[in-house]
């Protein structure tokens, strides 16, 4: 099947909608409001093809690395071909004036995007950028943003954002950053530090230094701050760490081990798991009075893994109450608990989708680890990914693309992050320095 796209139109308004008519009922409601339409042959998706000429400045390397940065978010979201530069019939010298239309029709662009950047007096740089559909001739989009010179890579992440949403109608979501755990040393004696990256693997700094294991970093959805477990003198806690002045605290005191916590869709309260005799039960913690609430009670089973949905009124979360390990979803004050996943396998991490739509989890099976999405209410279960040791979703803030990671095999082998999206028809290796495991997605910066 190949998804063939007619020329851009002015209204361009769902280029995504339409690659996921390759998923039939993934997103029922989405494919009815797509501007574009295709047809389907072989199994692959044709992207749009897009002109990227190396923006404009006094300063071309900087003009021309920004351009890249576009390019490659774009690229690597699957929906775009970026045209090779050797192929352009026109050089782009004043981004206020037309381009020659014809010249780029002449090479099967669909699309154009042309900048402009200027380094400040006062230690900053700005761009700006114009987006045109090279059938009409018309201006899709144009802004201008400006940034810190050391954090100039972030103006080519705004840039992608902006056309990815003209031309896909879905928010975009490259101004991003992804917190995980970097990993370093032999196999059996690991150094795990958490760590914070770009979504594309660059700018990677390390949080902590290694002393203390550390596990589980989830992303607050209202703030620069971030949730995570530490094991501090052999005893497991959870802490905030806040990413601007690096402080960090203890959430709670609690006379048992806590783990896997994540925020509430507002920011305030933590759901995790605590440890009860030889099981484990879920909690709720509110962050500003410090008062807990318990969740689920089944004595001798282990909850753990719990994930709100996008308007805080459910939970997703494992258990291994029914004998094997499934997913269920119960009500934020732990009320009308019910199983979704009933297939022949060991459900684990579940993580609602930031729209609501899907839940992603790992699933386990006859030694293959699987990572897939299903609707809240169970049906609908899709397999995006399959490979050794597979585990722990995280969604980008668009709930458009998945990242996770994968164990490396062999004796000296460790985990690589990688990222999907729901076609399942675009995995790609996230690169990073050192092995690195357990990704969790921030919301958009701007």
């Amino acid at each position: 099947m190949t998804l063939r796209l007619p020329k851009l139109l002015p209204q361009l308004t769902a280029l995504l909608a339409a690659t996921l008519v390759l998923i039939a009922g993934l997103a029922p409601g989405l494919a009815q409001d797509a501007g574009l339409r295709g047809t389907q042959r072989q199994g692959t998706i044709a992207p749009i093809p897009i002109a990227i000429p190396s923006f404009v400045g006094v300063d071309p390397k900087l003009a021309a690395d920004i351009s890249r940065v576009v390019t490659a978010d774009l690229e690597r979201s699957g929906l775009f071909r970026a045209l090779a530069p050797e192929s352009f019939l026109e050089q782009i010298t004043n981004m206020n004036k037309a381009p020659r239309f014809p010249d780029w029709r002449a090479i099967r662009s669909d699309a154009l995007v042309v900048g402009r950047v200027v380094p400040g007096n006062d230690g900053r740089v700005s761009a700006e950028f114009r987006l045109w559909d090279v059938a009409t001739g018309k201006q899709l989009a144009g802004q201008r943003f400006a940034t810190a010179s050391r954090n100039w890579r972030r103006i080519g992440h705004m840039i992608a954002d902006q056309v990815y949403e003209r031309l896909t109608g879905e928010k975009g979501y490259f101004d991003t950053r992804v917190v995980f755990i970097d990993e370093t040393g032999p196999k059996a004696k690991r150094i795990k530090r958490l760590a914070i990256m770009d979504q594309d693997g660059e700018n990677v700094r390390l949080l902590t230094r290694g002393g203390d294991l550390v596990l589980t970093p989830r992303f607050s959805p209202t703030r620069q701050e971030i949730t995570y477990m530490s094991y501090g003198n052999g005893r497991p806690r959870v802490y905030l760490m806040n990413l601007e002045t690096g402080q960090q605290r203890v959430v709670g005191d609690f006379p048992g081990m806590t783990f896997a916590p994540r925020f509430s869709p507002d920011g305030r309260r933590i759901v995790m798991s605590l440890q009860q005799g030889g099981g484990s039960s879920l909690f709720d913690l509110d962050l500003a009075s410090g008062r807990k609430r318990q969740l689920t009670n089944v004595p001798g089973a282990i909850d753990t893994g719990p994930s709100y949905a996008p308007n805080g009124q459910q939970v997703v979360f494992e258990s291994d109450r029914e004998g094997s390990q499934q997913l269920y979803v119960m009500n934020a004050d732990g009320s009308g608990t019910r199983r979704i996943s009933f297939g022949n396998a060991r459900y684990s991490t579940p993580v609602w989708s930031p729209r609501g739509d899907y839940i992603a989890f790992t699933k386990q099976t006859s030694g293959r680890f699987l990572i897939g999405v299903m609707r809240p209410d169970g049906s609908g279960e899709r397999i995006l990914s399959e490979g050794y040791h597979n585990e722990g979703p995280t969604w980008a803030p668009n709930g458009r693309v998945l990242m996770f990671f994968r164990e490396g095999q062999g004796a000296n082998g460790g985990p690589r992050i990688h990222s999907v999206d729901l076609t399942g028809y675009n995995e790609q290796v996230v690169r990073t320095p050192s092995y690195a495991s357990d990704p969790a997605w921030s919301p958009l910066l701007n």
